[in-house]
């Protein structure tokens, strides 16, 4: 597994195939709030309900004659900040513009889709093992609302912007093993994240190298990111040999940078440029 980014809700980062990985590689969730863990959907403020037609005032006769000013923009007595505060907002910068999560094949044997609510068995297994919960926002106890909330979740990164959330599904009978995930927080500076975790039963098959070296090089290539980095405990050694087998190079350790579980962790920080050479005997960037 890869580890998540500091400062965002969590999501996995990178695991590796090794019966001894406990298959995640963080990389923070920017997509879940502060109920991410609980299941909790955040209060808009509005009424669903409501007839969006319905008087504001249901007693009023809608043929009524009221004594309102004809001509309201004569009125002198508005902000004079009202238009000052208007053009500042005209000036801001927009905001992440939704994605659209593709299906792709991840070699002969492995697809990556976006998240389905059939996909809760997925989080049934992965609330079960001892590590994902811990660095993920897959709930530690399991409910069926918890874990429609999570799927939700993913759907909703893609909707705001926030990345890619992919399933691993193994292609012979269609059975989510796992996540991996290319998050766009810092992608006005040129980088994106990727993270992903493997339940048990995925492990041991190469589908973590075959998903990561997927999304690698259809960030580098299709999506022209310049800079791609993976978050890696440095006791994984399993998921640390799998991101260099894919290209990528330890840059460094980063003391204290996140928290699992009840505690702050070390993590390596693996780094891969789209200007970088060849990998395992071939461009990083070729199919």
């Amino acid at each position: 597994m890869a580890a998540p980014e500091p400062d965002a809700p969590r999501e996995p980062e990178a695991l590796a195939d090794a019966e001894t990985d406990p298959g995640v590689a963080t990389e923070a969730d920017p997509g879940a709030g502060a109920d991410a863990d609980t299941g909790r959907e955040a209060d808009t403020g509005t009424d669903p309900n409501q007839d969006p037609n319905q008087d504001p005032t249901p007693g009023a006769d809608p043929n009524q004659h009221t004594d309102a000013d004809p001509n309201p923009d004569a009125n002198t007595d508005a902000d004079p900040n009202q238009d000052a505060d208007a053009d500042a907002e005209a000036d801001a910068p927009p905001g992440p513009e939704p994605v659209t999560v593709p299906s792709m094949s991840a070699g002969p044997d492995f697809v990556l889709r976006p998240w389905e609510m059939s996909d809760l068995p997925l989080v049934r297994e992965a609330s079960q093992d001892p590590y994902i919960p811990l660095i993920t926002t897959i709930p530690a106890r399991y409910s069926d609302a918890a874990a429609e909330a999570f799927v939700r979740r993913q759907w909703e990164r893609a909707a705001t912007g926030a990345g890619y959330p992919f399933a691993i599904v193994r292609s012979r009978d269609r059975r989510p093993v796992g996540s991996i995930g290319l998050w766009l927080r810092e992608l006005p500076e040129g980088r994106a994240s990727i993270g992903y975790w493997m339940v048990a039963s995925g492990r041991g098959q190469g589908v973590t190298r075959a998903a990561l070296r997927t999304v690698t090089s259809w960030a580098l290539r299709d999506l022209g990111i310049p800079r791609l980095q993976l978050f890696i405990e440095p006791w994984n050694t399993a998921s640390a040999r799998i991101a260099v087998d894919v290209g990528y190079r330890r840059e460094g350790l980063l003391r204290g940078w996140q928290r699992v579980g009840d505690e702050r962790r070390d993590m390596a920080v693996y780094g891969l440029l789209n200007t970088d050479g060849p990998a395992d005997g071939r461009a990083v960037t070729a199919d």
